[in-house]
């Protein structure tokens, strides 16, 4: 059932894109954004953000929390529920990621882009350099972690590029800086 309504919500955000307005900053040059200048977006991208996200990851971003890092040799993601009791985000958030291990391995970065409504950041470097990247899911007590171990520079980049995106436009408050 999750993969008929994310190819449901595949085809219908492929065919919202073709009449959808580009966003200010999808037309900039990715390199040179300023991830900062995202975190005053206005409150209807935020509310379209969070909504597209709870279609597309399949839980609640009200009852959930996304964390990303940056690290010397890649990065974290990172979704908890928001309380420990809370057995269907805890199921929903393992689901989802079990998935996204699978499609980013295989160089599918459509979710970001379902989500964000735009091309995000490194995602075409990191499909085009799939086999540079490895993926490790572990569960953790409130959900689960993701942990991306780049090859080489160019790969490294893009998935640095991808979560300094992620920090700003979902507005975690993590760190931009490498650890």
């Amino acid at each position: 059932m999750y993969r008929a309504t994310f190819v449901l919500l595949l085809a219908t955000a492929f065919s919202m894109g073709q009449n959808q307005e580009s966003m200010d900053h999808q037309s900039m040059d990715h390199q040179s954004m300023d991830h900062q200048s995202m975190d005053h977006q206005s409150p209807d991208h935020q509310a379209a953000l969070n909504q597209h996200g709870d279609h597309v990851m399949g839980f609640s971003h009200e009852k959930t929390t996304h964390h990303f890092v940056l690290t010397a040799d890649g990065g974290l993601i990172e979704v908890r529920a928001n309380d420990i009791k809370d057995t269907a985000s805890l199921t929903q958030i393992r689901s989802h990621f079990q998935h996204i291990v699978h499609m980013f391995a295989e160089g599918n970065f459509n979710a970001p882009m379902l989500v964000h409504s735009q091309d995000v950041p490194g995602t075409a470097t990191m499909s085009h350099l799939k086999d540079a990247l490895h993926w490790d899911l572990q569960e953790i007590p409130r959900g689960a972690r993701i942990t991306i171990t780049a090859d080489n520079k160019e790969a490294l980049d893009a998935v640095h590029d991808f979560l300094r995106f992620q920090i700003a436009d979902h507005q975690t408050g993590d760190c931009t800086a490498i650890r």
